[in-house]
């Protein structure tokens, strides 16, 4: 799927197969959020205006493309994650014994989908100091660039983590929804606020939230 067209993925994407939906999407925001913030440091290094941050800007590089790859490849991830849940209805359900296996194969099938959509959203929340460091000290020429990267990541995340509160809501293990309930919480908080910080730290990003 990450190998397709931008032409074909968005018309694969408005058709009416389910896959590639939000939680793809939400990957795919999050993997130009990096490729973005790459850029505005591929702009900064070797320009003489810029000399002090260029150390900086090189270091942040390796990480931005791991976290490209990632998200890329969490594009088809995301679209397949379902897939143990979407099996596990098809088990028979004849006896109490077929009954309990299957539910319980559903329960574990919606915590691996969890999975997925919860490792996008702390991925895309980690790009986000990256792009600060770029508005900050890249490229002024780019700071619009760094400001859409910071847009991207914060939207990949919080999208990704509806995907994680849906499954959320069918799993009866309580203690593993509490805990998964308190990382979500913890990564929606991070990702709004350092959005409303970064913005704010340029005149055109004052008061865009």
């Amino acid at each position: 799927m990450k190998d397709m067209t931008i032409q074909a993925f968005a018309a694969q994407t408005a058709s009416n197969d389910p896959v590639p939906g939000g939680g793809s999407i939400s990957a795919l925001a999050g993997a130009l959020a990096a490729a973005l913030a790459e850029m505005v440091a591929q702009l900064t290094i070797g320009r003489k205006k810029y000399a002090d941050a260029e150390e900086e800007m090189k270091a942040q590089i390796p990480g931005l493309q791991e976290k490209r790859a990632q998200l890329l490849t969490d594009i088809r991830r995301d679209s397949e994650s379902f897939d143990l849940y979407m099996q596990a209805l098809t088990l028979p359900k004849d006896t109490d014994e077929e009954k309990a296996a299957r539910q319980a194969a559903m329960q574990n099938g919606l915590k691996e989908a969890v999975k997925v959509p919860l490792s996008v959203a702390k991925a895309a929340v980690s790009i986000l100091p990256a792009a600060e460091l770029m508005i900050r000290k890249g490229n002024a020429t780019a700071v619009t660039d760094a400001m859409v990267a910071t847009m991207m990541a914060r939207t990949a995340a919080l999208g990704a983590l509806f995907n994680v509160k849906i499954n959320l809501a069918s799993i009866k293990d309580e203690e593993f929804v509490k805990e998964i309930q308190s990382e979500v919480a913890a990564l929606e908080k991070e990702a709004v606020a350092a959005e409303k910080k970064i913005l704010e730290l340029t005149e055109i990003g004052k008061g865009v939230l």
